[in-house]
């Protein structure tokens, strides 16, 4: 109840600083409308858009359309809605989000748990190099070689867009990369302290496998540190990774975001920042409730507050 509670006041910070943020860039109608516009079309068009009154008279506005889900109309999309622009181009975001999440879990949990069980040996060694390589390139980099050793020279995959399945290889891997080396680095040395605890000796003494010591007895603990981290992971994944998308032409909510800067269309902005605050904070919320699953010592203080 707490962290709800914690969570709206955020959302309201969050309001407060994307509305007032948004209005720095300058009057949107200086860009929308023409430079000869007549001052009777010029307030036509401030009524329609909500920009006729005082900054604190469309905040209040702002926020109490904003809670019933409406954004107003969009200023470079003239005939649809902010709510609307962002419902078409989410799907994009969330489907190669799910893909480049699948991958970095696929690859950077079992390499990092594998890195700290054969510590020392050419895969850890292996491991620690690609760690460091996911962690130090930068995005629109990795994104710009692939596109032209993959796609052009070898013409494998697309360079841009949406035409298949074939179009997500490359921006899920870009996407992927740091998160593959961040959970791998993670994971490694929360294993690595993990693996030589007591009860891990214990374990072993019992005469259990090694893999049952591994995934069943020192996993849970040791996942602690890396939950908290991919929440953060998750959330860019989702919500769109800006960079990528607009290197690969992405139609997606982090291409959308790049544009209606670039437009000051600020319905979208704004409605953009508060749906990635949203999403932050249900993450956040539903990574408190998973540490009850893996650490029982969360269940017990929860139980013994009660």
């Amino acid at each position: 109840m707490i962290n709800a509670v914690r969570g709206l006041l955020t959302l309201f910070a969050v309001s407060i600083l994307v509305f007032s943020l948004a209005r720095l860039t300058g009057d949107p109608i200086d860009v929308l409308a023409p430079v000869d516009i007549s001052r009777e079309d010029e307030a036509a068009l401030r009524e329609r858009w909500g920009l006729n009154g005082s900054i604190w008279e469309q905040y209040v506005s702002f926020v109490g359309n904003a809670s019933q889900g409406d954004f107003g109309p969009s200023f470079k999309y003239p005939t649809e809605t902010a709510a609307s622009v962002i419902a078409e181009r989410l799907p994009a975001s969330i489907s190669l989000g799910i893909v480049a999440t699948v991958l970095t879990l696929v690859i950077g949990v079992p390499l990092g748990i594998l890195s700290a069980v054969k510590r020392g040996s050419w895969l850890d060694r292996i491991a620690k190099g690609l760690a460091l390589f996911g962690q130090s390139v930068p995005e629109f980099w990795l994104a710009i070689m692939l596109i032209w050793f993959v796609a052009v020279r070898w013409n494998v995959v697309p360079t841009s867009g949406i035409s298949g399945w074939q179009s997500y290889i490359l921006p899920s891997i870009v996407i992927s990369v740091f998160g593959i080396a961040a959970l791998l680095r993670l994971f490694r040395s929360a294993m690595l302290e993990t693996l030589g605890s007591e009860y891990v000796k214990l374990a072993r003494l019992k005469g259990l496998s090694e893999f049952k010591v591994v995934w069943k007895h020192a996993l849970k603990p040791a996942s602690i540190a890396p939950l908290t981290f991919f929440g953060g992971i998750a959330v860019r994944m989702l919500t769109g990774a800006t960079v990528v998308e607009i290197v690969f032409a992405w139609p997606g909510v982090g291409y959308l975001a790049y544009e209606a800067a670039n437009a000051r269309d600020f319905p979208v902005v704004q409605a953009l920042a508060l749906f990635t605050a949203a999403v932050i904070i249900i993450m956040n919320l539903l990574i408190d409730i998973t540490y009850a699953y893996v650490d029982p010592r969360v269940r017990l203080g929860q139980k013994a507050i009660a």
